[in-house]
């Protein structure tokens, strides 16, 4: 799996649902993002793009600038197809709009089960069962790796010590904010990969919200890291993340900052980076979905 992904996720809308593509914002990237040498791609069937990768991947592929077998396209089954019989058919539709034969990773988005795209009213299904169905999709070829997302250390255990599959990669939030070291070192242990989400936090001020701590992007401290290895402080905080071992998922439609998140592989932090950076881990979530929280399987 590449060590570095461009997510395509576009944030939630008023209602809390993802917010809807209306222009081809999210295929100029990923070809954007192609064209720099990325071969990691994370999408997802809530997040309505998935129609767009596949035109930018196929159209890169057409155009010789990258082979199906040098990428990786991860996606991931929503909520309201956890029941087992329902994980086949609901990959071959995310396939169909992919325009592909195939993911190199499934995820299962979130642990518990709804029965419509909305929030609510939800399904009691346990996600043992949905793991059984996301292991028929690997056994048919339609995945060829299968993982979870936003699963808490518990329902990991739980998911591992019950499954002859287990699962390949971890998807949660992690950020300067959020380091989740309990979760790594399990993954780390188990053999698990782990890809982190909102890589950036709350750094950038005009998107994090009032309570959230700090540092931003000017913190003197993390600017005075940046500057050692002339490099900008998001490339710092990505390349922290890659030294803990996690897959980044920075996301952007800005071609400058798809180059630039993808510049972190010439320069290692030392010592004292590290413990700099791992001071601003104060278990600060920006991804909350607080609307889920009566959910029984609420991981958070």
């Amino acid at each position: 799996m590449p060590r570095l992904a461009l997510g395509t996720w576009l944030g939630f809308d008023s209602n809390q649902l993802p917010v809807a593509v209306t222009d081809e914002s999210v295929q100029r990237a990923v070809e954007t993002a192609l064209q720099a040498k990325y071969r990691h791609i994370d999408t997802a069937s809530i997040y309505d793009d998935e129609d767009q990768v596949g035109k930018a991947v196929n159209n890169m592929i057409a155009e010789g600038v990258v082979k199906r077998e040098e990428l990786f396209i991860t996606t991931k089954l929503w909520n309201d197809a956890h029941a087992r019989d329902s994980v086949v058919p609901a990959l071959q539709e995310s396939l169909q709009r992919l325009n592909l034969t195939y993911v190199d990773l499934y995820l299962i988005h979130w642990p518990f089960a709804t029965k419509t795209q909305n929030p609510k009213p939800y399904v009691d299904i346990d996600y043992l069962e949905t793991w059984r169905g996301m292991v028929e999709a690997k056994q048919q070829g339609l995945a060829k790796s299968i993982g979870i997302c936003n699963f808490n250390l518990t329902q990991m255990e739980r998911l591992w010590e019950n499954s002859e599959v287990k699962p390949a990669v971890l998807q949660i939030e992690t950020n300067l904010n959020l380091q989740q070291p309990e979760l790594r070192e399990f993954c780390l242990n188990h053999d698990i990969q782990v890809m982190g989400y909102t890589p950036f936090g709350s750094l950038f001020p005009g998107r994090a919200k009032p309570d959230a701590p700090p540092p931003r992007v000017t913190d003197p401290e993390l600017g005075a890291i940046a500057g050692k290895y002339n490099k900008a402080v998001a490339q710092v905080v990505l390349r922290y993340l890659f030294e803990l071992g996690v897959t980044p998922i920075p996301k952007s439609v800005s071609t400058f900052r798809i180059y630039e998140n993808l510049d972190i592989f010439d320069f290692q932090l030392d010592e004292s980076d590290h413990k700099q950076l791992k001071s601003y881990d104060s278990n600060y979530r920006v991804i909350d979905v607080k609307f889920f929280s009566d959910a029984k399987d609420y991981p958070f």
